[in-house]
């Protein structure tokens, strides 16, 4: 699964086996190893199986290192991931957060177990405009360094980094949402907001909090299909 993952040099190759309709069990990898929670991923191998696999399943139920997922299809199209909320805790900013953030950071939130490293800025038009440097990056705590800013005309938008995981920035990052979910409901004082990420690529998310658990949605589509030789 590693060898197909650093073939693809996607951010996440997703590795989906089929129970029965409905229940399926799920791996993720980026071309730098195993990890335990991918949104976009979960959301591509979601659409996959609701058109292709299970046609017009209503419901799947993921069983992963996270634990088990539900994803759930829209009425009105997109699909709905049901995922744990991420831990976190305030810590203050290092020399390191601040240097690999371009001297922006203003709070910074880890669990000190290998979770992402979330770092707040002062606006929009600065964390677009970052030019990261990974080197700095890879020298502070944390899976991976997520920025986050407060917008206009949405909620918040953020920008992922995992140059650890041999991923430089990832587009759109639904794990990186059951951090900044819980962070801005707290903050902005609502439960459902409007996400964007701001990479290159971008994308937007709905996101709702309820108790322990971030409600996701988002849309998927297919580019590209083929069979892969396993002679790997």
């Amino acid at each position: 699964m590693l060898k197909i993952a650093i073939e693809n040099n996607y951010s996440e190759t997703a590795y989906v086996v089929r129970r029965g309709a409905g229940e399926y069990d799920l791996k993720w990898f980026t071309p730098g190893g195993e990890v335990e929670l991918c949104g976009h991923a979960t959301l591509a191998t979601s659409f996959v199986i609701h058109i292709f696999v299970d046609p017009g399943v209503p419901e799947m139920h993921f069983h992963t290192l996270s634990g088990e997922l539900i994803v759930r299809a829209c009425d009105e199209g997109g699909y709905t991931m049901d995922f744990p909320i991420g831990a976190y805790k305030p810590i203050p900013v290092s020399e390191a957060i601040l240097a690999a953030t371009g001297g922006m950071a203003l709070e910074a939130y880890y669990d000190g177990e290998g979770g992402d490293m979330i770092v707040f800025v002062p606006s929009e038009e600065a964390l677009a405009a970052f030019v990261p440097d990974f080197d700095l990056m890879k020298r502070v705590d944390g899976r991976g360094i997520v920025m986050t800013a407060p917008s206009s005309e949405y909620d918040f938008v953020s920008r992922c980094f995992y140059p650890k995981l041999d991923v430089p920035e990832d587009p759109v990052t639904g794990s990186a949402h059951t951090y900044l979910t819980p962070l801005w409901a707290g903050r902005l004082g609502r439960a459902e907001m409007t996400a964007r990420q701001v990479s290159r690529r971008g994308g937007t998310l709905r996101v709702r909090l309820a108790g322990d658990r971030v409600f996701i949605t988002g849309s998927a589509r297919l580019f590209m299909h083929g069979d892969i030789p396993f002679d790997l």
